[in-house]
């Protein structure tokens, strides 16, 4: 599992926080952003700017292993993308599906709260410029097992 971490910690500070990876859309309006190494991909694909969801997805030798799914939204003008970037561009590795669990950058401050385990999780992350929330996202997921029990084939 720890390689699957590392992977994940690539993958993010190779994506999204970096603005790097864009790759062509996989469904309609949707961004998305790629990353390889080795025998692992990670797809983050989302739609929506302001109000957003999205899903990350890790595979490996071609079957997903790890996904996690957000929703958030951007809540009020003093919210800056570059401070956001800047949270997630530095995940831990016990639990990397987003950034540290508190940075402070000027007057912006990042908070995560996770619940659970790398294998199955929900969490939140919120900013704050001064003391006004300007940012705020849902997320959940963990491990993907691929055995289909009610296959009869």
């Amino acid at each position: 599992m720890d390689n699957i971490k590392q992977f994940l910690v690539d993958a993010k500070q190779n994506t999204y926080a970096n603005n790097t990876g864009h790759t062509g859309s996989s469904r309609p309006s949707s961004y998305d952003l790629k990353y390889f190494q080795g025998d692992f991909v990670y797809l983050d694909s989302y739609v929506g700017t302001h109000s957003f969801s999205g899903q990350e997805i890790i595979w490996y030798n071609s079957k997903p292993v790890w996904s996690m799914n957000y929703y958030g939204d951007v809540l009020s003008s003093d919210f800056k993308s570059s401070f956001l970037k800047s949270a997630l561009m530095f995940p831990s590795l016990e639990l990397p599906c987003r950034g540290k669990t508190f940075y402070r950058q000027d007057d912006y401050t990042y908070i995560m709260e996770v619940d659970g385990e790398f294998n199955k999780f929900s969490g939140s992350e919120k900013i704050f410029f001064k003391d006004l929330l300007t940012y705020e996202l849902f997320f959940h997921g963990g491990k993907i097992i691929d055995n289909h029990f009610d296959y009869l084939g």
